[in-house]
């Protein structure tokens, strides 16, 4: 999918967004394993999968993630490194988790791509939302009961505005949370002040499409519980009357204790 071509620019590089997918390396798309085999660097998300980045076979690789908690590349300095490196290389690629254009930061990378004269092209992946929804068996919209989406994060960059995210979902009849697990009591508390009811459906996918994925069905009242579940891969949190059929383990939580069924096909 082409953006821009600039008029007049001064380098031979041409810097694509590569969509890697939620996480399985054979969801990456065709377009996107191609560019991968003629890239010279890549600069890489810290969740890609490792069979992903092996298809950059001729390519310097350089890891440029953000995890929460962790050490993170700060995006000014990525943006200088793709505009750095379209000037010497001729196939660079910012390869990212799911799709480039869904809380993937990729309008910085643009506007500074633009102010460069640098050509780019963006190259969708598949959001782990749809891949999440595809694995659980639960279509996120279904006649009578789902005919809105809200894709929603209640992260705040340094110094932006809070958003009205709770409030997004309170309105639709499906949601799918991003970057939400690490602040589930919050998230819970922001949901029921918003007017979302205390037994909607919840279910949370941790990893995705990959072999250690676990999924868990709950309510919103019972979310914070998965504070004690010890997530570390990505994890969504995905909500409306939707999944209260979908095929998870429980999280049952009392006062004092939690349980929790585990299965080898979720671990």
């Amino acid at each position: 999918m082409k953006f821009r071509q600039n008029p007049g620019r001064s380098t031979a590089g041409k810097v694509y967004l590569v969509g890697a997918g939620p996480g399985a390396p054979d969801l990456l798309t065709v377009r996107a394993a191609e560019i991968l085999r003629r890239a010279t660097i890549v600069f890489h998300d810290a969740l890609v999968h490792p069979d992903v980045l092996a298809l950059a076979a001729r390519a310097e690789r350089i890891a440029v993630g953000k995890r929460c908690g962790r050490f993170a590349t700060a995006q000014q300095f990525i943006n200088k490194r793709l505009v750095d490196a379209a000037r010497k290389h001729a196939v660079v690629v910012r390869l990212k988790g799911g799709d480039p254009m869904l809380f993937g930061r990729a309008q910085e990378e643009l506007a500074a791509l633009d102010s460069a004269r640098i050509p780019y092209e963006v190259v969708p992946g598949v959001t782990a939302a749809l891949a999440a929804a595809a694995e659980a068996g639960v279509s996120l919209t279904q006649r009578g009961v789902a005919r809105s989406v809200a894709f929603v994060t209640p992260r705040v960059g340094e110094g932006q505005a809070p958003s009205d995210w709770a409030r997004t979902v309170a309105a639709a009849d499906t949601a799918v949370i991003y970057m939400g697990a690490g602040q589930a009591a919050q998230v819970t508390a922001a949901l029921l002040a918003a007017g979302v009811r205390p037994d909607m459906p919840v279910l949370v996918m941790e990893n995705a499409t990959l072999p250690q994925t676990r999924r868990f069905a709950l309510t919103l009242q019972g979310l914070p519980g998965i504070a004690q579940i010890g997530i570390e891969g990505p994890t969504l949190i995905l909500l409306g009357q939707a999944f209260a059929l979908a095929s998870a383990w429980p999280l049952e939580h009392a006062p004092g204790n939690l349980a929790i069924a585990q299965h080898a096909a979720l671990c």
